[in-house]
């Protein structure tokens, strides 16, 4: 354990929370820059807009939301018109802090003027969004469903799946939201960290019975009752895909900012806690993602007032243990090496930053935990002939519970990635290194290096977009630290500029086709400026 970083190399690195350390120059890192701002519940909300406005039928898959306090008045008339054209709608609305975790400041409301307009709303945004009111029970409970997410890479983009994960039941037997219930969190709120403080809370040895149990028994009781299992793991990977697509352009905005391309760093990698609710029709819903999901494999006991012990859970270790094991087994730098030198590996391991290395880590196999074997070294002049290898590590382990799903899946959802071709021009004009604003300068040479401007398009206009956009964008912002345009802004300003140049279209050949349009002037302009340098 290092608590103030890293003082050695290592091949694997593994933060606590976040990726916090600027001096690391090579081996891998199990967090990314900026994966916990991109995942907070505004963030993730805003992504998910911008990609249902592109494919509403692929993007259906996430409660309708509002951001307060910003967007409470468009909240206020736009449930109004809904119950106007429609008086038999009675809804109910969750409103979740922007920052919050564990179920802290959750709360259900019937109308909007319910809504807490505490001092607080402005200091601590939050998401509005109609709840789920039909989810499907078990055993008349609600419950939710965590799986984990390894995203292994982001250039490529690399996805992987827990074949099992966990379902986590509310307390109270559920019932369709009333003003006269609204308040029973057990009967609403899946969230363990509320749950485990309801006298019917069951701690059970079992992984399909109790208060929490493995997805997989979850899915044998569907199954004996019929359902399309197959159905319903291909409409989760797909919502997962999908999901980490919306996400990753933002993500590379930071991670060209934490690590410049062209300077030595680190690769990185990140397991993601992704809750699922599923309909009674069985379609799954996102509720939200976790940058960074609990590890733990045991639970305080009360053995008598005021003394606790830790219990060993028997369903947080059957799903844990198997995810973080096979995460380092996929991420295993010494793994090509084995295979090249008959089985011999450095003795570099693991390092661990600022927290623990989780639990399930105890119950590795160490060649797995740190990845250490000695290393058979020849004196020079020695015989060059290799001993027999020695059985692989891997032999003794089971077989790996992450499967991949991207780019395994990567034909039926590239079409998707068009924002992540808009982040890449953002990238490009960015101009300094470190930043992840885009300064009017930069935005006025992206407009002139894929002329866009023309007679009914002035330079006098661009600017105007730009200071519009930009100021409206920094104002809602919670982080005034750095001046200029950001991502979502800069993705707003070229939907506004492929609306104007492609009116006839639908607005995802809209941003197709200027996006083809700037990457085919800027590929031309690049052709010229090295035929220029070959004349020089």
């Amino acid at each position: 354990q290092f608590p103030f970083g890293r003082r050695l190399p290592c091949d694997i690195y593994w933060h606590g929370v976040s990726f916090h350390d600027s001096n690391i120059f090579s081996g891998q890192v199990n967090k990314f820059p900026g994966m916990m701002e991109t995942v907070r519940k505004i963030t993730l909300s805003r992504a998910m807009r911008i990609m249902h406005g592109l494919f509403p039928q692929e993007y259906n898959f996430y409660p309708r939301s509002w951001i307060l306090p910003e967007e409470l008045p468009l909240f206020v008339a736009e449930v109004r018109v809904m119950k106007d054209s429609n008086p038999s709608w009675k809804p109910t609305f969750i409103v979740k802090p922007d920052g919050g975790c564990q179920g802290d400041g959750i709360y259900l409301i019937k109308d909007p003027s319910d809504i807490r307009l505490t001092g607080s709303i402005q200091s601590r945004p939050a998401v509005v969004q109609e709840y789920i009111c039909k989810p499907l029970l078990v055993d008349n409970l609600k419950f939710d469903i965590r799986l984990y997410v390894l995203l292994k890479s982001l250039e490529p983009l690399e996805i992987y799946i827990a074949k099992d994960g966990l379902s986590r039941f509310c307390t109270e037997p559920y019932q369709e939201p009333t003003l006269k219930n609204l308040h029973q969190v057990f009967m609403h709120l899946t969230n363990y960290s509320l749950n485990i403080h309801s006298g019917n809370f069951i701690h059970s040895a079992s992984v399909n019975t109790g208060s929490k149990r493995t997805f997989s028994s979850i899915l044998c009781r569907l199954s004996s009752r019929g359902a399309d299992i197959k159905k319903l793991w291909s409409d989760i990977i797909s919502l997962v895909i999908k999901t980490i697509i919306a996400l990753t352009p933002e993500l590379k905005v930071y991670y060209q900012s934490d690590i410049p391309a062209g300077k030595p760093g680190p690769t990185c990698f990140q397991i993601l806690g992704f809750d699922i609710l599923l309909l009674k029709n069985l379609k799954p819903m996102l509720l939200e993602v976790n940058a960074n999901p609990s590890m733990r494999i045991e639970h305080e006991q009360e053995l008598s007032p005021g003394v606790f012990e830790n219990v060993p859970s028997p369903v947080d270790e059957e799903v844990k243990v198997a995810v973080i094991r096979d995460t380092l087994r996929l991420v295993d730098p010494q793994k090509r090496k084995r295979k090249d030198t008959h089985g011999l590996v450095s003795t570099r391991g693991v390092s661990v930053a600022g927290d623990e290395l989780p639990a399930p880590c105890q119950s590795l196999p160490s060649a797995v935990l740190c990845c250490r074997c000695q290393s058979l070294e020849q004196a020079p002049g020695a015989s060059q002939e290799l001993p027999d290898a020695p059985p692989s590590p891997e032999a003794a382990l089971p077989s790996l519970c992450l499967k991949q799903v991207f780019p395994k899946y990567a034909k039926q959802f590239s079409y998707l990635r068009l924002v992540d071709r808009v982040a890449a021009l953002f990238i490009r004009f960015l101009g300094v290194k470190g930043t992840t604003k885009l300064g009017p300068t930069g935005f006025r040479t992206f407009i002139r290096n894929c002329k866009l401007s023309n007679s009914n398009f002035s330079m006098a206009a661009v600017d105007i977009l730009y200071i519009d956009i930009t100021r409206r964008w920094n104002s809602m912002a919670i982080d005034h630290k750095e001046s200029g345009m950001c991502l979502q802004a800069f993705v707003e300003a070229f939907f506004c500029l492929a609306q104007k140049k492609y009116k006839s279209l639908p607005r995802h050949k809209q941003v197709e086709s200027l996006i083809e349009l700037c990457e085919c002037r800027l590929a031309a302009l690049r052709g010229k400026r090295l035929l220029w340098g070959c004349q020089g």
